[in-house]
């Protein structure tokens, strides 16, 4: 199948594109990449080497010296990946997102990232406008294309705005997406610790003085596009390794989807964050052999699946 993964020209996170290029392809897909003007992407440069991720990254002579830096940026099977992606002929020869057309393309992928040169994909109406066809259209045998978002990706699927009902793409669905929790973590340590002279990188979108702390957050912004707040699917209490999953620290891997958190509604997977994406990627891949596999005229039930 083909696969369209839109991205940044820069500072996507190299986790979630990387890592998703990587198992789609070994699985035997054609993946295709598409940029704001067609060249091709770089990844955020701070999620590849950890420098300027500890609290003296400012100081020119001491950012190589990395502790958090060391524990923050992607982890060295992503780092790989990415590594290999670099070199891979669709990678290197992206698309422009005016260039994209449903019909070219079997099912789609959104990446996320939190970098502030994210906004160029997060805000470009041609890419909103593509990604509203694309959930609304349906493949040669009537069945909606299928499509993973993780992290940002999904706010990107909550601006999309579907024409044939005049909300979002993601009104009615149930979606998972980076949580208030983790994101506040995160800012919190760039606050108190790991970036305190740059204390928004963690953080896209800032509240305004008359908005209240964490409205601008990713998860805010999915909810309100959403038909109903139960619709918005966290870790429930009580779910095997609650903890695990929720700690913000652990990351899965080809071999351990444990602490990873993924939700599938029919056609549609979704998940948090880079630590998520092992399994995100594998699950989008046994989609793509489901819809192989199962007839045409067979329905698909939605179904919540944690990971």
């Amino acid at each position: 199948m083909k696969i369209i993964i839109p991205i940044p020209s820069r500072d996507f996170d190299p986790t979630e594109v990387a890592v998703s290029w990587q198992i789609l392809h070994n699985a035997g897909h054609r993946v295709q990449f598409a940029t704001p003007d067609g060249l091709p992407g770089r990844a955020d440069p701070l999620m590849l080497s950890g420098e300027g991720l500890d609290a003296w990254g400012f100081i020119p002579l001491l950012r190589k010296l990395r502790l958090i830096g060391l524990l923050l940026r992607a982890h060295k099977p992503a780092r790989r990946a990415y590594a290999a992606m670099l070199r891979d002929a669709d990678f290197c020869r992206p698309l422009r997102y005016e260039q994209l057309r449903v019909d070219d393309f079997d099912a789609m992928l959104l990446p996320g990232g939190h970098a502030p040169r994210m906004k160029a994909y997060l805000e470009s109406l041609p890419l909103q406008a593509f990604v509203a066809d694309f959930f609304d259209a349906c493949d040669a045998a009537g069945r909606p294309r299928p499509i993973a978002a993780v992290c940002h990706g999904v706010v990107l699927a909550a601006r999309a705005i579907s024409p044939r009902t005049g909300r979002s793409v993601l009104h009615g669905r149930r979606t998972t997406a980076l949580t208030w929790k983790l994101e506040r973590s995160a800012w919190l340590l760039s606050v108190f610790w790991a970036r305190f002279w740059d204390p928004l990188y963690y953080r896209t979108y800032s509240e305004s003085d008359e908005e209240p702390l964490g409205y601008r957050s990713v998860e805010m912004e999915v909810r309100r596009a959403l038909a109903r707040p139960e619709d918005f699917c966290d870790v429930p209490p009580g779910t095997p390794g609650f903890l695990l999953k929720t700690a913000g620290i652990a990351r899965d891997s080809l071999n351990n989807a444990r602490p990873a958190w993924v939700v599938r509604d029919d056609n549609y997977l979704s998940a948090r964050w880079p630590g998520d994406v092992h399994t995100l990627a594998l699950a989008f891949a046994g989609l793509l052999a489901e819809r192989a596999a199962v007839p045409a005229t067979a329905p698909a039930a939605a179904e919540l699946a944690p990971a």
